[in-house]
Parts: C-alpha cells; structure tokens; sequence
C-alpha cells in the first residue's frame, strides 16, 4: 500500500503557474470590450423611457392589487364582527 501512494505523488504533476497575470487579462479585457457593440445615446435615452413608464405601470397595477385586496380583507372582518 505504501508504494502505490508514494507512486502516485510522483506521477502527480505539479501545478500549472498561471501565464500572463494580471497584464494578460486587462489585454483580454480590451479586446472583448472593443468587440461590443455600444448603443447610440438616442436608444439609451428610449430604453431608459421604456424602463421608466414600465416601472411606473407595474407600481400602479400593484398598488391596485393592494388597495382591492386590503378593502376585500377588510370588508370580511366586517362582516365577521
């Protein structure tokens, strides 16, 4: 038994040291950030309009949902007391 785990740590390769560091992984940074393609700020601007209106519906359609289900729970304990 010995000898199969002292052949084992000495088949075991050592670990690879990483290659490039730091240096290399701002270069890869660059190169992906150079292959996105950016938007105008007029399709910043509409999107941001989009997003905004959205928000604004779903927050009416909750406080909706909250304003019938707070008048239906209370409209229950009344009828109850």
């Amino acid at each position: 038994m010995g000898k199969t785990n002292e052949n084992a740590k000495a088949k075991a390769k050592p670990e690879a040291k990483k290659k490039g560091g730091i240096g290399k992984y701002f270069r890869d940074l660059r190169s992906e950030l150079k292959k996105v393609t950016w938007p105008s700020k007029k399709q910043v601007a509409n999107n941001t309009g989009i997003v905004l209106v959205t928000m604004c519906l779903t927050g009416l359609f909750l406080a909706g949902v909250d304003l019938g289900l707070g008048w239906l729970v209370s409209t229950l304990v009344n009828i109850g007391a």
